[in-house]
């Protein structure tokens, strides 16, 4: 099945940055630059590479690429309801900002929460800015990743809603133009990344999952 090189949020960008460039070319020809070289960005920013995944139930994958910012140990209230780890994702507007499932697993747990839009790297920025929860639960684990809006990024996208069934990998939204991305896991995850670690989604391992004796 084909699939465009880029996330279909991109093309009302690309269909006026081509209108313009074309328009321009024709009437002021030097400016014609301009369009054509945010054309270039929008496609840069918004492309949709094939990942293979490696399935494995007992791993989590990232769920984005960019660079490991923080890791702490919160009392997670939403989802996992006690004891967790929360791992922040930075992604810069270099990176792929498309969101990967970490798990199989079923979306048992969606929310919004709109807020402001400070950047992303802030440390308080988590707590404050435009936010998207999405929780997903297997028979080994149940996750918690959150989409967090950064200085530049605008709009959050996300594509599955609560009941949905997502398979380990899977692209689940975005976030436009630079986020932070954050995975929370319970305490039977082990964390096999550290702070400043680059990470790709759906290739990565952030975890794994520890039998419950």
């Amino acid at each position: 099945m084909f699939r465009m090189p880029v996330a279909k949020e991109s093309i009302p960008y690309i269909i006026v940055l081509t209108i313009f460039m074309i328009l321009l070319y024709f009437f002021l020809p030097i400016l014609s630059i301009i369009p054509a070289s945010l054309l270039v960005f929008i496609i840069f920013f918004f492309r949709d590479p094939e990942r293979k995944v490696m399935i494995n139930d007992k791993l989590l994958l990232s769920p984005a690429d960019g660079r490991i910012m923080e890791i702490k140990e919160i009392d997670e209230p939403r989802f996992i309801k006690g004891k967790a780890k929360q791992v922040n994702i930075f992604l810069s507007i270099f990176n792929v900002h498309i969101n990967r499932s970490p798990i199989d697993g079923e979306v048992k747990y969606r929310d919004y929460r709109a807020g402001k839009f400070l950047p992303a790297f802030k440390s308080h920025a988590s707590e404050i800015n435009e936010k998207n929860y999405v929780g997903i639960e297997n028979n080994r684990v149940k996750i918690l990743v959150n989409q967090v809006t950064g200085f530049i990024a605008r709009r959050i996208v996300c594509w599955v809603n609560q009941e949905d069934t997502i398979k380990q990998g899977d692209r689940f939204g975005l976030i436009k133009f630079g986020s932070c991305t954050e995975i929370i896991v319970p305490s039977n995850v082990e964390l096999k990344v550290k702070p400043g670690d680059k990470v790709k989604g759906g290739k990565s391992i952030i975890g794994e999952v520890l039998n419950n004796d």
